[in-house]
C-alpha cells in the first residue's frame, strides 16, 4: 500500500489516536516520536504503557461466580452436591458464591494480547522483555485462547473505563494480526485489508469530528429508503443502509464512504474502471438521503491511496447530486494528510458556508 515503511508506522499511530482518543494522553504522547523497525513493537510500545498506567492505577477486579467446597457456609448452599458429598461420607458443605477477583476476562484479555507478543520475534528484544517484567502482576490471571473472548459481551462502564482503549487495541491487534498455525500455535499475520478498512472509516470520521468545528460529523448513521407511501409496509424487506460518515452544515450534507483497498480500480474489458458496487452504494446513499431532490446532499468515495499507476478519481453530477472520488494517502507526512482531508470536505462545504 506504501512504500515508506517508517512514515507509515508513524501514520497508522496517528489515525489510532485519532480512532481513540485515549492515545492522545501524556502517558502516549511521545510514541510519535519513537522510530519503530515493524509495527508490531509500535502495538507492543503502546501494550505496555497502557498495562504499565492500569497496574499503577490497580487491576479491575470483577465478581465472578466459584463453587468449592468449604467446611463452613459461604453463598449460596448447593444441596445437591453437598448430598453427594455426605454419600461419600466427607463433611464439606457444597458452596455456590461470588468473589471479587482480578482474574476477569479484561486481565485475561491483556495479558493474552501480551503473550501474543512476547511470542512474536518480530517485536524487539527491547520490548518483549518490558511486557515481560508486566507478567507477575497477572499471575493470579488465567490464560486464555482468542476462542475464548467474546468481544461483543465485554462491558466498559464507570468502574472500568480505563480499560475501554486498551480492549479496543487489543481487539485491533488480535482480530487483525493473530492467526493460527497447523500445529495449533498463534503466530502473526500482516494486517488485513478489513481491519485497516474500520480504521481507516474511524479515522476520518474521527478527524472531521474533531477538527472542523463548524461542521456536524455523524458516524454509521442509517439512512432510511425514500419510497412511496403506499408500500412503506414492506420495507422489512430492504436491505439496512449505513454510511461511514455524514458531514453537516445548514442544509448541506456530504456522505462519505472510505475504502482501503489493496486495489481502487477494476478491470473491465481491459479497461481499468471503478468498482461499480461502491459507485452503486454511494449513489444509493445520497439519492435516499436527498429526499427532497433539492441537490444539498452530495457524495465521495474516499480511497487510501495505492501503488497503482493510475488512481481513481472522479467529479461528476449525477441527477442534481454532485459525486467525487479521491484518494488519500497515507505515504506521506501527517500535517499533509490532514490538509488533504479539509480539501476535500471543501469540495462541498466550504468553511464560510452558513
Amino acid at each position: 500500500m506504501t512504500n515508506d515503511k517508517d512514515i507509515l508506522i508513524r501514520n497508522i499511530y496517528y489515525m489510532l489516536t485519532y480512532a481513540f482518543a485515549d492515545l492522545k494522553r501524556k502517558h502516549y504522547e511521545d510514541i510519535a516520536r519513537e522510530e519503530f523497525e515493524h509495527i508490531y513493537d509500535m502495538f507492543a510500545e503502546i501494550l505496555h504503557r497502557g498495562m504499565s498506567m492500569q497496574i499503577k492505577q490497580g487491576l479491575y477486579r470483577a465478581y465472578i461466580d466459584k463453587r468449592e467446597n468449604l467446611h463452613t457456609l459461604r453463598g449460596k448452599l448447593n444441596l445437591q452436591g453437598t448430598i453427594k458429598n455426605r454419600i461419600r461420607r466427607q463433611t464439606a458443605i457444597d458452596c455456590e458464591y461470588d468473589e471479587l477477583s482480578v482474574d476477569n476476562i479484561l486481565n485475561q484479555i491483556l495479558k493474552f494480547t501480551a503473550l501474543t507478543l512476547i511470542r512474536e520475534g518480530s517485536v524487539s528484544k527491547e520490548r518483549r522483555t518490558a511486557l515481560r517484567r508486566l507478567m507477575p502482576y497477572f499471575s493470579n490471571v488465567c490464560e486464555i485462547s482468542k476462542s475464548d473472548i467474546a468481544w461483543n459481551s465485554i462491558k466498559i462502564g464507570r468502574n472500568n473505563k480505563s480499560y475501554g482503549m486498551l480492549m479496543n487495541i487489543c481487539r485491533f491487534i488480535l482480530d487483525g494480526m493473530l492467526m493460527t498455525t497447523d500445529d495449533g500455535k498463534y503466530r502473526m499475520a500482516t494486517f488485513s485489508e478489513e481491519h485497516l478498512n474500520n480504521l481507516f472509516e474511524r479515522f476520518v470520521y474521527a478527524f472531521y469530528d474533531e477538527e472542523c468545528k463548524d461542521i456536524s460529523a455523524s458516524h454509521s448513521k442509517s439512512i432510511e429508503w425514500d419510497i412511496n407511501e403506499d408500500v412503506v409496509n414492506q420495507t422489512d424487506f430492504l436491505p439496512g443502509m449505513r454510511s461511514d460518515i455524514i458531514l453537516s452544515k445548514g442544509d448541506r450534507s456530504f456522505i462519505i464512504d472510505t475504502k482501503y483497498y489493496g486495489k481502487t480500480l477494476a478491470l473491465h474489458r481491459d479497461k481499468k474502471t471503478l468498482h461499480s458496487a461502491n459507485m452503486y452504494q454511494i449513489y444509493t446513499y445520497v439519492k435516499n438521503y436527498d429526499k427532497d431532490h433539492t441537490g444539498n446532499v452530495a457524495g465521495m468515495l474516499l480511497y487510501a491511496k495505492t501503488s497503482e499507476e493510475v488512481q481513481a478519481r472522479l467529479d461528476v453530477t449525477l441527477d442534481n447530486n454532485h459525486f467525487w472520488v479521491r484518494t488519500l494517502d497515507l505515504n506521506q507526512e501527517f500535517e499533509l494528510i490532514k490538509t488533504q482531508l479539509i480539501e476535500y470536505k471543501e469540495l462541498f462545504i466550504p468553511t464560510n458556508t452558513h
